[in-house]
């Protein structure tokens, strides 16, 4: 049986932490790196991983070179967050008879924010007879997948609240910076309102996934504006010192409202200095349910996982846009890759 081919496209933090756990996986072979930044293109791709040898795949800008000599499979894509700005990368794709895999948040679940440009992706997909999938850690799992497979423990679900609160010190730098980790509260609010700090990007698609799976008509989703959390003593990381009375980091909610109440609650934190790190999810229904995990799942070494391991699910699906909640249940390949397909 031959390896599963997979080109890469996108090589930042996350994208290259992908590369390398995919160097480590039997029953697959990189055929193919993409990404736009001068100081990566024409490099070997071990260069740029600072690996200890040469993988042999040298980085590209012109995707259409590297997959029309890859032969490649499925392409994992890393790049940004919104889809508006992904879809002209992965879009045209399809027509090299690839799957993708993308860490694009609003491709989790783009129904509530891009129908038109879900729809179109969907075409796509069954036009070329390949899938689109957007997923990681969260959106992917912990807010959304994870609800919806202990909801199917239930009888009756009154409402569902989960928590996501992280300690910021142990993620990288630019998430620390991302969250204004040391920035004065008006300065914190100056760069929420000028779109500088953006706050979580996936909490509406999350909620958007788990209304769908419970076919639950919302009336609307709501997401509350960014609030800073402020640091009540000094507290740091190995590169942020954030005083007593600073922007530790920030705290998100999100609401999923039915027949004028709230029956889904999304509240995301991620600060520096959390004492009580956890993933929560509390259904109130027949039976009720508590599920805590502590401390909180780290989410970049779980993105990377997730998106991996996705790989045979996504191969084994029917062509076009699929979100989590149509796969089969999230498992670990943990052997040779091709066993899975």
């Amino acid at each position: 049986m031959e390896k599963i081919r997979v080109v890469l496209y996108g090589l930042g933090a996350i994208g290259s932490s992908i590369a390398k756990f995919l160097l480590e996986k039997e029953g697959i072979e990189i055929v193919g790196a993409i990404d736009i930044a001068k100081d990566k293109v024409g490099k070997d791709l071990g260069e740029v991983l600072q690996t200890r040898k040469r993988v042999g795949v040298v980085i590209s800008d012109d995707y259409r070179k590297v997959l029309s000599k890859a032969c490649a499979n499925i392409v994992i894509h890393a790049t940004g967050s919104y889809l508006k700005d992904v879809y002209p990368q992965i879009a045209p794709l399809a027509e090299y008879g690839v799957n993708v895999i993308s860490t694009c948040e609003e491709l989790s679940y783009p129904y509530v924010v891009a129908p038109d440009l879900a729809k179109k992706l969907d075409g796509i997909g069954i036009k070329y007879g390949v899938t689109f999938l957007g997923t990681g850690i969260n959106p992917g799992f912990l807010m959304d997948t994870l609800v919806i497979t202990l909801t199917g423990l239930c009888q009756k679900i009154d409402k569902i609240k989960v928590e996501r609160v992280m300690d910021a010190a142990k993620r990288r730098v630019p998430f620390q910076k991302k969250i204004g980790a040391g920035l004065p509260v008006d300065e914190f609010r100056k760069k929420i309102k000028d779109v500088t700090i953006t706050g979580h990007v996936g909490l509406e698609q999350s909620i958007g996934m788990i209304a769908s799976a419970l076919r639950w008509e919302l009336d609307k989703i709501q997401v509350d504006h960014v609030e800073p959390v402020v640091a009540k003593k000094d507290v740091e990381s190995e590169a942020v010192k954030v005083k007593k009375g600073q922007v530790a980091g920030l705290r998100q909610l999100a609401h999923g409202i039915m027949k004028h109440k709230d029956v889904i609650t999304l509240d995301f934190q991620a600060y520096i200095g959390a004492e009580d790190e956890h993933d929560s999810i509390t259904i109130d229904g027949v039976p009720p349910i508590h599920q805590k995990i502590t401390p909180c799942v780290h989410g970049d070494l779980a993105t990377v996982a997730v998106v991996v391991n996705s790989i045979p699910k996504v191969m084994n699906a029917a062509p076009g846009l699929a979100t989590m909640k149509d796969l089969p249940i999230p498992s670990a390949a943990v052997e040779d890759m091709r066993k899975y397909v």
